[in-house]
């Protein structure tokens, strides 16, 4: 069964940068929307940044400037470079993908299993 495997995450200092991965775990037909989601204590998951297939994003507004999302299709990775990050920051970032096993499946969703990112003041 595929699944989605991330890398990346840490204890860092406010400021400092981070950068995420994700990929599948074996062989997918394609890729489609990729995207960071993250999840602090307490609080609803929220998106944070999304990139289409063709390349077009969208991010929260809070992080707009300092977090960047890209893909290499080939490899279907998702990355998620984050700078200047500050102690809001902090929470556990999952990456989704909607995927296609196979040239006649639909898109199914797929969740990584979540990385910590924390961020110290």
């Amino acid at each position: 069964q595929v699944q989605l495997v991330e890398s990346g995450g840490g204890l860092v200092q406010s400021g400092t940068s981070l950068r995420l991965s994700c990929a599948p775990s074996g062989y997918i037909f394609n890729a489609y929307t990729m995207a960071w989601y993250r999840q602090a204590p307490g609080k609803e998951r929220e998106l944070v940044a999304r990139i289409s297939r063709d390349g077009a994003t969208t991010y929260k507004e809070s992080v707009k400037g300092r977090f960047t999302i890209s893909r290499e299709s080939h490899k279907q990775t998702v990355y998620l470079q984050m700078d200047s990050l500050k102690p809001e920051d902090t929470a556990v970032y999952y990456c989704y993908q909607g995927i296609k096993l196979t040239w006649n499946d639909k898109i199914n969703d797929y969740w990584g299993q979540g990385t910590q990112v924390t961020v110290s003041a």
